[in-house]
């Protein structure tokens, strides 16, 4: 009988970040800041207008590409809040979360043996994605040093005739990291001058800290080889509707519709609806949520290097990534004690890649109060570890 499993798939990891959410499922009284959903319900108009979509019998299949009154409102807000514009016909297509859409945009683009450059660390689908589509990762090793920035030496010493993607992470997960105009400008030199193509992935966009985000697409030359992948989940705490988009070249979005409409016909018509309002009416959400995610980051920052964890201060996303280097535990191995110990999870920085090492991802998508508790909890961990080592 031949085997019946794909080697691909069998060979990839389970997620890191899974395995500690469902450990601290089953441990009374933890403490979770490991997953990056918004802690926020759904703004109840943008609720209110998916049970209206419900109540009006919206309940059959839209286009593949989703409906048009929604991706014209995704090009106007592209317009108006980062200079993007796009045709909402031929050059946007709606998917199920911006998961989806980065799956299909490499599978769309990639041939057997291609290339992938992936800044790390960075989200945890992008490897798996780039293996099941035949590509070939190839790891950037961001650093603390460099505000965990994607340097233009960097990106010239990765590239190879091979090379066909670059993705560019940012606003970061894990680190929070983001990238300035100056900063695109020295990568968008590279990207034409070797002829790549760009999945950006902007999902975090509007959590910015201190500085407004700036898309690579919208600098010279960078719009005819740029995807741009973004969504509901993280601005507008819609993570269970799971809604995402992609915009680029006409050319490229047609094959990933074609991916699309076969894989999964269209994105669900009441999320949908619900999406229309959040684009149209949903500016002052964002803000409140940003403000309080802004608090939470700075109380994060500052108790954690207080007590001795060294924390890079991000400016984007709500994730810190303290470094652990200092106790000579690995971050799986900190990451387990502190959590069997202080029942606090937390989520190794191996799980977005090797060169997380030494480092944690802590979510600040949770309430203050929480984020006070876990921290004191994390203190008197620190503080034994401290005792220990003397």
């Amino acid at each position: 009988m031949r085997e019946a499993l794909n080697k691909k798939v069998t060979e990839i990891k389970p997620s890191g970040i899974r395995k500690f959410f469902d450990i601290v499922s089953e441990i009374p009284d933890a403490i979770s800041l490991g997953v990056g959903e918004p802690d926020f319900e759904t703004p109840w108009h943008i609720r209110e207008e998916g049970i209206y979509a419900l109540e009006r019998g919206k309940t059959f299949y839209t286009s593949n590409a989703g409906l048009l009154e929604l991706r014209q409102e995704i090009t106007a807000y592209l317009s108006r809040r980062y200079n993007l514009n796009y045709d909402y016909k031929k050059e946007t297509l709606v998917t199920i979360g911006g998961s989806e859409a980065i799956d299909a945009a490499l599978r769309a683009m990639l041939d057997a043996g291609d290339e992938v450059l992936v800044p790390e660390p960075s989200y945890v689908s992008y490897v798996p994605c780039i293996k099941l589509a035949d590509g070939i990762p190839v790891s950037i090793n961001l650093k603390e040093e460099n505000r965990f920035k994607l340097t233009k030496q960097e990106l010239l010493d990765a590239v190879t005739p091979k090379t066909k993607i670059l993705i560019m992470p940012f606003p970061n997960n894990p680190t929070g990291g983001i990238m300035t105009r100056e900063d695109l400008e020295d990568i968008a030199k590279v990207v034409c001058e070797k002829d790549l193509f760009v999945i950006s992935d902007e999902i975090y966009s509007e959590l910015t800290y201190g500085r407004n985000h700036v898309s690579i697409a919208e600098l010279p030359g960078m719009r005819e080889r740029t995807i741009v992948i973004n969504g509901f989940s993280k601005s507008y705490a819609m993570t269970g509707w799971r809604l995402g988009y992609a915009c680029g070249p006409e050319k490229i979005i047609k094959q990933m519709t074609k991916i699309h409409q076969f894989a999964i016909m269209c994105a669900p018509t009441t999320s949908q609806c619900a999406a229309i309002e959040a684009l149209r009416n949903g500016d002052a959400d964002v803000e409140r949520m940003r403000e309080a995610y802004d608090e939470r980051r700075r109380y994060l920052v500052t108790r954690l290097n207080e007590m001795g964890l060294h924390t890079f201060e991000p400016e984007g996303a709500f994730y810190v990534f303290p470094c652990v280097k200092q106790f000579g535990l690995t971050s799986d191995e900190f990451a387990t004690k502190l959590l069997m110990e202080q029942k606090v999870a937390v989520v190794p920085g191996t799980a977005f890649g090797d060169c997380g090492e030494g480092f944690l991802r802590i979510s600040y998508a949770y309430s203050l109060e929480n984020l006070k508790r876990a921290l004191d909890r994390i203190e008197i961990f620190v503080e034994g570890l401290k005792k220990a080592g003397k």
